[in-house]
């Protein structure tokens, strides 16, 4: 019964939840027990994964289709879940869009497609369904970040921007928050084995250079990022590598980590 798991028949709304890390945060909650809302574009995938996440962990699960780089997209999902009675008791924001390559070398609209989706939609989001959990006094709320958010990333510029955006408005939330009832977490992972990295390999083969103890698994990461987010823990960066270089970023002059970012990625291009 799903009863006795720590997710009691609760409702986690995961964006980006057809591929990657978000499909398997919707898994991993899923076998906790929490039914699923489960949006991306993509209405077929999310058709199929939903029977499937339903099927195998007896639990309820909904598809709800939208783009949310669109400026009235969240507003319109959460309506949708007002209309539908289903409050949200965890959001998820996990849906990203990355572009690796020379910030001089993009359109404009490659650069703006980033912040609509990185920044804007995920602002929206928590915009429009923060307000509900805090109106109950209960709700769990993970953003889903990078360790690029810890330092300049060259040839990652845009990305790497977006995502110390989320780990900020992540840090103040949780502590404006704090006494409501209502946690905001930052899952930061490092590079992981998704289909957005496959997909970035094929503009820039340098990428597939990388070695394979630096490539975390999609599974691990959700794991941790579940445990962070019903721990209401704040940050959390998965994987010892990816700490250690978190803390090196941290302990280095601001100065130094450019010039030693920089030097990677000009390493990176040849």
């Amino acid at each position: 019964m799903t009863q006795d798991l720590p997710g009691g028949g609760r409702t986690v709304l995961v964006t980006g939840a057809s591929s990657g890390i978000g499909a398997a945060l919707a898994e991993r909650f899923a076998r906790a027990g929490f039914n699923l809302v489960l949006v991306a574009r993509s209405e077929d995938k999310l058709k199929q994964q939903s029977r499937a996440l339903a099927a195998a962990h007896g639990i309820r699960a909904w598809v709800a289709p939208a783009d949310l780089s669109q400026p009235d997209a969240a507003r319109q999902l959460a309506a949708q879940m007002k209309r539908a009675r289903r409050p949200i008791d965890v959001l998820v924001n996990c849906a990203g869009v990355l572009a690796h390559g020379s910030f001089i070398d993009m359109e404009a609209t490659r650069h703006r497609e980033l912040i609509d989706l990185n920044v804007s939609g995920l602002t929206d989001m928590l915009a429009c369904f923060v307000p509900g959990m805090v109106e109950r006094g209960a709700g769990r709320v993970l953003n889903v970040a990078s360790i690029a958010a810890f330092q300049p990333v060259p040839m990652l510029a845009t990305y790497a921007a977006t995502k110390a955006y989320v780990l900020s408005l992540t840090e103040s939330l949780a502590e404006e928050l704090r006494g409501t009832g209502v946690s905001v977490t930052a899952l930061c992972p490092g590079i992981t084995a998704t289909p957005m990295l496959s997909h970035a390999e094929q503009s820039s083969p340098a990428l597939g250079r990388l070695p394979s103890f630096v490539i975390g698994g999609v599974d691990a990461v959700a794991d941790e990022g579940f445990a962070a987010c019903m721990g209401g823990e704040v940050i959390r960066v998965p994987g010892a590598i990816n700490q250690a270089t978190v803390v090196a970023g941290r302990a280095t002059p601001k100065w130094l980590l450019r010039r030693v970012s920089g030097a990677l990625a000009r390493g990176m291009k040849r």
